[in-house]
């Protein structure tokens, strides 16, 4: 009875890990504009920062961001977004919109982009997404730059190896390591990942 009990949560707490929006069973569009060379892990963080187009929430002068490529129909990228809300305080999070899933992929990725409050619009966006409302309404007519900037960030999600979303990239805080994760997790999986601990 006791390993049941461990390993019964055990399950689900790997489930979560796992739980993501792969390529494989999108139908949405995908770049192939640009550069496409692969990134090297210990390069990602850098190659992020330099070429990657997000909005960022969280410790604002924090100096290890922590990146999170997110399609805007995952629903597993939701709970990603669910999962960093206590970290905030301590994390700097940039969150760069891909576009993988479908059609309302780079139109709502666009409107997260050019919001007033992105943390407030993704926060909107997300709740109405888990409630199966498709979230927030997003013109189709997205300027050239954004969309541009879209179809970037999907070339470095394929650059950097990436099979599904949401997809982490961080420097661990304790050790300096590059870590990339696809999948949701829980915020204390999350913490652990990029370094906090307990």
């Amino acid at each position: 009875m006791k390993l049941r009990s461990f390993i019964l949560p055990f399950l689900a707490s790997v489930a979560l890990t796992l739980a993501a929006c792969s390529k494989e069973e999108s139908v949405g569009p995908t770049a192939s504009a640009g550069d496409s060379a692969p990134i090297a892990l210990e390069q990602a963080p850098e190659a992020l920062a330099a070429e990657a187009r997000g909005f960022t929430v969280g410790a604002l002068m924090s100096a290890q961001p922590v990146y999170v490529l997110f399609d805007p129909q995952c629903p597993h990228c939701a709970r990603l977004w669910e999962s960093s809300e206590p970290l905030l305080g301590k994390v700097k999070f940039i969150w760069v919109p891909v576009s993988i899933i479908n059609a309302r992929s780079a139109p709502q990725g666009a409107a997260l982009l050019t919001a007033p409050n992105p943390r407030e619009a993704m926060t909107q966006h997300e709740a109405l997404l888990l409630s199966n409302q498709g979230g927030l309404s997003a013109s189709a007519q997205i300027p050239d730059d954004v969309m541009n900037s879209i179809k970037r960030n999907t070339v470095l999600l394929n650059r950097l190896g990436a099979e599904s979303v949401p997809f982490i990239v961080a420097r661990n805080l304790r050790t300096g390591q590059v870590v990339t994760q696809s999948g949701a997790m829980p915020t204390d999986a999350l913490a652990e990942l990029i370094g906090l601990g307990q």
